[in-house]
């Protein structure tokens, strides 16, 4: 999927951008005992914030950690793409939960005595819906989106690299 640099960042822009929403209305609801349009309104406050702390997050210690680990289990060449896609991205779930309930945990609920308890309940409530949520809605969303933005710059590219076998008749001399 993604090959450079700018492209690891939108890719993780676009997976951020989606997943920040998902779980922000999911904690919200949470915290306020079900769902209902006030939900909606409450994640206002916190979209922003939590937004930059995974971007972040994804950008400096998920998406290069989660590559380590999951090549550890399997191997890119010798796998087939979806093993070698959901071992990614089962790793990343496994790191950025702890981390974002952790976020949640301080946003929601501050740091005081029940601070643990508070961050453990998230993380039990937080990780089911992100591997599921991640696994077959936010990810399958993200990587269509994001073969539709690079697909034309990859089709240019291959236009480019491509050597002709025959250039036309030779012209008489």
């Amino acid at each position: 999927m993604p090959t450079t640099k700018f492209q690891k960042i939108i890719f993780a822009f676009l997976s951020v951008i989606i997943s920040v929403h998902c779980f922000v209305f999911y904690n919200i609801a949470i915290e306020m005992g079900g769902m209902s349009n006030s939900v909606f309104l409450a994640t206002k406050n916190v979209i922003l914030i939590e937004f930059v702390f995974a971007f972040a997050l994804e950008i400096l210690i998920a998406e290069p950690l989660s590559l380590k680990i999951a090549f550890k289990k399997v191997n890119p060449v010798k796998d087939k793409p979806y093993v070698v896609t959901t071992a990614i991205i089962c790793v990343t779930i496994c790191l950025m939960c702890p981390m974002m309930s952790f976020v949640a945990t301080v946003l929601y609920n501050g740091i005081n005595a029940e601070f643990f308890a508070n961050w453990m309940q998230k993380l039990v409530f937080n990780f089911p819906f992100a591997f599921f949520v991640e696994l077959f809605f936010v990810q399958p969303i993200v990587r269509t989106v994001f073969r539709l933005i690079f697909k034309n710059k990859e089709s240019n590219l291959k236009k480019q690299t491509t050597v002709p076998t025959s250039m036309g008749p030779e012209p008489e001399l």
